[in-house]
């Protein structure tokens, strides 16, 4: 008698945790963001300027590399989201279709469907999505020509517009690779200037038609959330998670980190948050899709960091200089979680 009154306040303990626990289950959505450093094929293409990137070149790039380039890639990316891989990556540095295609097959825990459209960039590297097909379905397919104030081609902005099939809610997402800093940051800083204008405009004629729409900007934008380009032009800023909050600025999650000196990219031994997640503002609303608060992290796997040296610390690439390296990228991925707050 004694040890079945023991159990009935044993049940009556732990039914209020187990009721708590459903009652708090989310439908989630992790996005993350990898520049992937040069992932091209081995075949020349004779309208791109890829010669670096082929069996004969210096650094005698082989399909064998590329194998353990995509290994290595997909490595990093599974062990994103605490081991279950993004639910939305964007790419930058990818050569073509063909490539994403590869990255998917390597990727094979997930259903990745990929996203892209070729540029007018003399390299050839460009930017694309991946997307879950479990999760989403593709409504529409955009890539955006950036002009620059020179005439040289770039890479474009890529605009795929996904329906969450959970939720029924429409993503907008916007992949970025802004032009370099070759010439020197201050002289280039026009170039990405160019860019935030064009961006700029599209978000404004996506608000006069959807003013709620979910917007998300991801990419590697070359310069940090302090600089013009980001702060001024694109008006993407810091913010506070309050419920409710009025706020006609983007929201750059990315802010607090750069803030705090850290940054995805090492260079010079000085760390740079190039590598960003800006957010329409309706994702503090309190209504329907909301930004997990603090949830925006650099993605620093162990296995990707540079043990020693001058880039101690920094993100293990394939190649320093022509050595080869065989490691991931030079750049270190970022991530955030949103989740749905559902009215019904």
């Amino acid at each position: 008698m004694k040890a079945l009154i023991f159990k009935l306040i044993l049940a009556l303990v732990f039914i209020p945790q187990i009721l708590s626990c459903q009652t708090e289950k989310k439908t989630t959505l992790y996005v993350a963001s990898f520049n992937v450093e040069n992932l091209f094929d081995a075949v020349d293409d004779p309208e791109k300027d890829d010669a670096e990137f082929l069996p004969e070149s210096e650094k005698f790039w082989t399909d064998g590399k590329i194998n353990v380039k995509l290994n290595n890639l997909a490595k990093v990316i599974n062990y994103m989201n605490n081991g279950v891989g993004p639910d939305v990556l964007a790419i930058q540095e990818v050569e073509n279709f063909n490539m994403m295609k590869l990255l998917c097959y390597a990727l094979k825990d997930r259903e990745y469907i990929p996203a892209h459209r070729e540029s007018k960039d003399p390299r050839g590297i460009d930017v694309g999505l991946l997307y879950d097909r479990k999760l989403f379905e593709i409504e529409d397919l955009k890539a955006i020509e950036i002009v620059l104030p020179n005439g040289f081609p770039t890479r474009d902005i890529l605009h795929v517009t996904l329906k969450h099939k959970t939720s029924g809610e429409v993503f907008h997402f916007f992949v970025n690779h802004w032009p370099s800093r070759r010439g020197g940051k201050e002289k280039s800083d026009i170039n990405r200037q160019a860019a935030a204008k064009i961006l700029k405009s599209l978000l404004n004629e996506l608000s006069d038609k959807t003013p709620e729409a979910n917007v998300i900007i991801l990419g590697d934008f070359n310069d940090s959330p302090f600089d013009p380009s980001i702060s001024k032009v694109l008006s993407a800023l810091d913010f506070e998670c309050q419920p409710n909050l009025v706020k006609k600025e983007l929201l750059n999650l990315a802010y607090k980190k750069a803030d705090q000196k850290d940054g995805s990219y090492l260079f010079a031994r000085n760390w740079e948050m190039i590598d960003q997640i800006i957010a329409s503002p309706n994702f503090i609303d309190a209504k329907r899709w909301e930004y997990e608060c603090n949830s925006y992290e650099i993605i620093k796997p162990e296995f990707m960091i540079i043990p020693s040296g001058d880039r101690k610390g920094g993100a293990l690439p394939t190649y320093m200089g022509t050595k080869y390296i065989g490691g991931f990228s030079d750049h270190f991925p970022v991530g955030a979680r949103f989740y749905y707050k559902d009215e019904n």
